[in-house]
């Protein structure tokens, strides 16, 4: 029997998924790849569920790939690492850019090679103090993956992207969040009760706001000014007839908390 490579918890309209591999620092594998596909789907259908968090266990995140299904034949045969792009990384971080659902990610130790790109695919990420973010891709002789080339330079800059690319060196979690790398850096101790209660009120949140919140601010990189002012009109218009929107004013007029359903 395959052993799990991922926990999954759903409560209270929160979906947890922990990367549960952390005898290796929770690198990827094949089945992992699979189980962590088949969480996100489940989550994405659910309408119960408005909003995932996503951690590591142990003392790391992710690692990025487990190597030891990449090794080179005997013989000297070239491994295709561009199918493995194709067949689990690419849909991977599609599927967390497009989710019409926050996504919060707790990066708990350290985020080595494609696991820096998953953790900044999703929409909002904590780290604990010590983590640390590794573009270790250069030691291999390879390239920042997994859409790292493009969030990369977006996030933090050309020359801080070029130099993190090239050097591989790590990123401390203060430095990252001074960057504008990742939202927030707590105490280790922390992490789970702050990540958790970001998540928690995510998920009670309005949640056809937040999917549109979401998708305007992803694909502004590709839009004109005008363009972003006449779909920003569109969602506008299509949220005004939502009950969230009037529970929020209702909520806001009688001086109390709104009791958002996401519909």
């Amino acid at each position: 029997m395959t052993q799990r490579t991922i926990a999954v918890e759903t409560q209270d309209h929160l979906c947890r998924i922990t990367l549960d591999r952390p005898e290796r620092l929770n690198s990827f594998t094949a089945d992992m790849h699979a189980e962590l596909a088949a969480a996100l789907e489940r989550a994405e259908a659910d309408d119960d569920v408005r909003a995932v968090l996503l951690t590591g266990a142990g003392r790391g995140f992710c690692a990025g790939q487990d190597l030891s299904e990449r090794r080179a034949a005997p013989d000297g045969e070239a491994v295709d690492l561009g199918a493995s792009i194709d067949r689990h990384y690419a849909p991977l971080i599609a599927r967390l850019t497009t989710m019409p659902k926050p996504v919060v990610c707790a990066v708990n130790g350290v985020a080595a090679g494609a696991g820096v790109s998953i953790a900044l695919a999703c929409d909002i990420v904590v780290a604990a103090r010590s983590a640390r973010f590794v573009l270790s891709f250069a030691r291999l002789g390879l390239v920042p993956d997994s859409g790292g080339t493009w969030i990369l330079p977006r996030l933090v800059g050309q020359a801080r992207a070029l130099a993190l690319a090239l050097t591989g060196d790590p990123v401390t979690a203060e430095d990252a969040q001074r960057w504008g790398l990742i939202w927030q850096t707590v105490d280790d101790a922390d992490l789970p009760g702050v990540a958790g209660a970001l998540a928690a009120r995510l998920a009670t949140g309005p949640t056809l706001g937040h999917a549109a919140t979401k998708r305007l601010i992803r694909d502004t990189w590709s839009w004109s000014l005008p363009e972003a002012l006449v779909l920003e009109r569109d969602a506008m218009r299509a949220l005004g007839r939502s009950a969230d929107y009037r529970e929020g004013v209702s909520a806001f007029i009688d001086k109390r908390a709104p009791r958002y359903t996401g519909r």
